[in-house]
């Protein structure tokens, strides 16, 4: 059913977006006439021709029981003292009048810089003017703009421009126009086929998409302990991981609960320290460290940005690595990114789909989530075998369900979720996410331009971004030395956090805001752990200094 609902859903928006563009197109013609702008055509032959065509609609009569479309030329010597030629006729009639003519073929014209390629065929006779001529469809001849229009029909045909004497150096002005009938009957055909496709596939996809979310929650392949870092710290609640719920005051040094005695040796930040007025003797159990001064109490803010974040990211690094491997992974992975097209394409059609759920119920449907969430783990997946990180050389699993596979994603299952946030989250508040992950994972786009002749030349070319910059070195290190760098690993693991950590956001999976730090690592862990509204982890204490003794004489 998703693969079926994928397919037709993608020929349904490809119909639907060409009926979109037919309008556009039909309605644009103001005049009868869609209109190009005005070219500047020069050659030194006799005539200029279109390109060569092979016959079209052989066996169909000439003329057609219905307007096909009108084609409208208007050119103008860019001479005034000459007079214009412009004509159609079948390419045979123009092959045996130009035979043995000096003429020149239009091969290509390129609009924006405008450039125009000929192909130059060279002949000695002069011919004979062409308004003389019988075999033309329709011509026009004269001084000043000149103005034809001729009706499509089958056959294969060609368009000279020519002086109407004939005479060798052909320099023209040309303005193009094409109108026709059809083009809002098509239109309109395809906006309602293109409508009708996506009916029937947008259902198809989420159905299936349902299906395989509830699959891949219900059998897990992968043991029920979660990975290494993906829980607590140690002695906290499980809602703590989540960003829920307070973490216990019980434990000797911790912060006190509402309502609770101060365990024995807090005060008021830093544990092991005595309570003001009960400094003892040097060495003494809870006596307070000289020159140390209690540390402020954080702020609910403070709090909140130092929680671990719901959506959680795993990246095991292999002990032994290929020094080689990681020139072909791309190669190998080419089946995953076929798979992964697809999928991220049913991964925006199901959050649209979860986007007006949520903002009519408050809920995300957990099937949608399910599915989704695995997505996003089967591209880290892939992303960490292949380019984002090389991490392993294990062959990535074709599932969306969890798996004992050394790189992981996951999403807490919100219960509720706001309503007014789902309008705004993915696109205005993961603004400056967005630029920030722009920054560390988006290419390098520069632009050169070039001003000659035939006019301003504009030339794009890209870098590679610092993700990518930061893989390279790693993977070229892996090749000479056999280590990969475990800092830079780190490094990299924390880019890739930050950047699915906000796809998760944008994908309105959650409404907590993605921390604005670089949490490096295989695993997710807070960068201090903060326990209770008045407690924070101790700074790390240096012994005191000891003056050395004395030598002796």
């Amino acid at each position: 059913m998703l693969i079926l609902g994928i397919l037709i859903s993608m020929v349904g928006l490809a119909t639907l977006a060409g009926g979109a563009a037919a309008s556009v197109v039909g309605t644009a013609q103001g005049d009868g006439y869609l209109t190009s702008g005005t070219a500047r055509l020069a050659v030194g032959s006799h005539a200029l021709t279109s390109p060569r065509l092979d016959a079209v609609g052989e066996g169909i009569p000439p003329r057609l029981p219905f307007d096909v479309g009108t084609l409208r030329l208007r050119a103008r010597s860019a001479d005034p003292g000459k007079e214009i030629f412009i004509g159609v006729a079948p390419q045979d009639d123009v092959e045996r009048y130009l035979s043995g003519v000096h003429h020149s073929e239009l091969l290509e014209v390129d609009s924006r810089p405008f450039r125009a390629e000929y192909r130059d065929i060279p002949g000695t006779s002069t011919p004979a003017p062409p308004a003389e001529q019988a075999f033309w469809s329709t011509s026009a001849s004269g001084p000043g703009e000149q103005e034809l229009t001729w009706d499509l029909a089958a056959g294969s045909w060609a368009i000279v421009i020519m002086n109407a004497d004939g005479s060798l150096g052909v320099d023209a002005e040309v303005q193009a126009g094409f109108r026709s009938d059809l083009i809002m009957p098509a239109a309109t055909g395809l906006l309602v086929g293109g409508a009708v496709a996506l009916a029937i596939g947008i259902p198809l996809l989420v159905l299936g998409a349902i299906g395989l979310g509830r699959h891949a929650r219900q059998h897990p392949r992968v043991p029920a302990a979660p990975p290494p870092g993906y829980g607590p710290p140690t002695g906290y609640e499980p809602g703590y991981a989540a960003g829920y719920g307070p973490p216990p005051g019980n434990a000797a040094g911790s912060a006190p609960m509402p309502g609770q005695e101060p365990p024995p040796g807090y005060a008021g930040g830093v544990p092991g320290a005595s309570a003001p007025g009960t400094q003892g003797a040097p060495g003494v159990q809870g006596a307070a460290v000289p020159g140390v001064q209690p540390l402020p109490l954080p702020g609910a803010a403070d709090q909140a940005d130092r929680a671990p974040y719901p959506a959680r990211l795993f990246g095991d690094l292999d002990p032994v690595l290929s020094r080689a491997m990681w020139l072909v992974k791309w190669l190998l992975a080419i089946p995953h990114f076929i798979v992964l097209v697809f999928l991220w394409f049913a991964f925006i059609v199901t959050t649209i789909v979860a986007g007006f759920a949520i903002l009519f119920t408050g809920r995300y449907p957990r099937p949608l989530f399910d599915f989704n969430v695995g997505v996003l783990r089967w591209n880290w997946r892939v992303a960490f075998y292949a380019y984002a990180a090389a991490g392993t050389d294990r062959y990535p699993p074709f599932t969306l369900a969890r798996t004992d596979y050394p790189a992981d994603f996951d999403v807490d299952y919100p219960e509720r979720l706001s309503r007014g946030l789902v309008l705004v989250k993915w696109w205005l508040l993961s603004l400056p996410h967005l630029l920030i992950i722009a920054a560390l994972s988006g290419a390098t786009w520069t632009w050169e331009a070039e001003t000659t002749d035939l006019g301003t030349t504009y030339e794009r070319a890209t870098g590679p971004s610092l993700l990518g910059l930061l893989v390279l070195v790693a993977v070229v290190a892996l090749l000479f030395t056999g280590r990969y760098q475990r800092p830079l690993f780190d490094f990299i693991l924390g880019i890739n956090r930050w950047i699915y950590r906000v796809l998760a956001y944008n994908a309105l999976m959650r409404d907590e805001y993605p921390p604005f730090r670089l949490d490096q690592g295989p695993a997710d862990v807070p960068p201090a752990v903060v326990v209770g509204p008045g407690h924070q982890e101790p700074p790390r204490q240096e012994p005191p200094l000891q003056e050395p003794p004395a030598t002796l004489p």
